[in-house]
């Protein structure tokens, strides 16, 4: 009987699952203590006191803004709001079935030889913070403006007074956010800023590593994001949802997926042993929204569902169960969710390009070979 992976190679792990790919001081996720921390700082401090601004400057420039310094970030952030039609111009030439994913995977790589830093060598550090808060600033412009497009509408400008959640909101619907609708956005773009060496952060990494640039990382991260088994778990979480259609389904829905195995959508995490602590405060401000615009069946719905896997299978739900019902309570396009995720997480990406820039070496894995060895060539005409 041949031996298993398994047995011939028991070093190999495979999806890398448990070994260390290098070190950083960005963030840390302690599973036993369901405990995600920015630079030291609990992401529950920061998504309850603080804002996405705040957040994105401590990743970028490795530690909290002072007032002085976070009205400067702001200013600097809506300066650099708006793109060039440059970018717009090949979103229009883009098939209007195009998915959004695409689309910005697109725009970033439109948008790059014009960044005004674009001939600095990749390891000037002073010009990647740059670049880092333009990537940062334009990121929710290209994704709400490629929606308008998509639709036959044309872009808008940025206000440059609006924060991050503010200018998408506002680009989406042409009027400003009520406080909530604000609230809930900039949680969830706080929440989903950073998570340590995932599939997405890793190809930015990479990408790096060979003394490429920050948007080069950037579109490896959303090439890898835009993968189901990375990026969407928000988009199949609310589709889910929407099948059980009201609290008075769930418990038999439920109790069909389990007998049957179907995949619950929206739960576990390979880092989290006790609950993804992200989802947490989401699910509170979700259910809070639902409560706020008189439609509560969503949360309903979700503690039903939280309530049995967690009997039953011992199973929590992770950030992008609550944030997909959270979304689609804000009116936001199914197709969106994990291009807001990109909004958010590029301010993480970024951070990584820089840390992997300053202390560089390039990620160049070790391979293990299984296949035939010592083959005698034969010619073309003899096989």
């Amino acid at each position: 009987m041949s031996a298993t992976i398994a047995e011939k190679y028991p070093n190999y792990s495979p999806g890398l699952e448990g070994v260390p790919a290098g070190i950083s001081g960005i963030s840390e996720i302690d599973s036993d203590r369901s405990s995600l921390q920015y630079r030291g700082y609990d992401v529950h401090d920061l998504v309850e006191k603080g804002s996405f601004e705040e957040t994105a400057f401590l990743l970028i420039h490795g530690h909290l803004p002072t007032t002085s310094e976070l009205s400067a970030f702001r200013e600097r952030l809506g300066a650099e709001r708006e793109v060039p039609e440059a970018v717009y111009t090949a979103l229009s030439a883009m098939p209007k079935e195009t998915h959004p994913m695409d689309m910005i995977r697109t725009a970033f790589s439109i948008l790059a030889p014009f960044d005004a830093d674009y001939a600095a060598p990749s390891t000037d550090h002073e010009a990647n913070l740059r670049k880092a808060e333009r990537i940062v600033a334009k990121a929710g412009t290209m994704v709400a403006n490629g929606h308008r497009i998509r639709k036959g509408l044309a872009p808008l400008k940025p206000n440059p007074k609006h924060n991050t959640a503010e200018n998408f909101l506002f680009l989406m619907d042409e009027k400003d956010p009520d406080p909530k609708t604000l609230q809930v956005m900039d949680a969830s773009l706080t929440l989903y800023a950073e998570h340590g060496f995932n599939a997405s952060t890793f190809a930015c990494r990479v990408t790096v590593s060979t003394l490429s640039d920050l948007y080069s990382g950037v579109v490896s991260g959303i090439g890898a994001l835009r993968g189901p088994l990375h990026g969407g778990a928000n988009e199949e979480a609310i589709r889910m949802i929407l099948e059980i259609g009201d609290s008075s389904n769930a418990q038999a829905w439920i109790d069909d997926a389990l007998a049957t195995k179907k995949k619950i959508m929206g739960f576990g995490h390979r880092e989290y042993k006790k609950g993804d602590s992200r989802a947490f405060y989401m699910s509170k401000v979700a259910k809070e929204l639902g409560i706020a615009k008189g439609n509560t069946k969503y949360g309903e719905i979700a503690d039903v569902l939280e309530k049995t896997m967690l009997e039953r299978k011992n199973i929590w739900p992770n950030v992008d169960f609550p944030t997909g019902y959270a979304y689609y309570l804000l009116g936001i396009p199914v197709d969106l969710y994990t291009p807001i995720f990109v909004v958010a997480r590029v301010s993480g990406w970024t951070s990584h390009a820089i840390e992997q820039l300053a202390n560089n070496r390039i990620l160049r894995p070790k391979q293990i070979y299984d296949g035939p060895a010592n083959l005698a060539y034969v010619p073309i005409a003899e096989r």
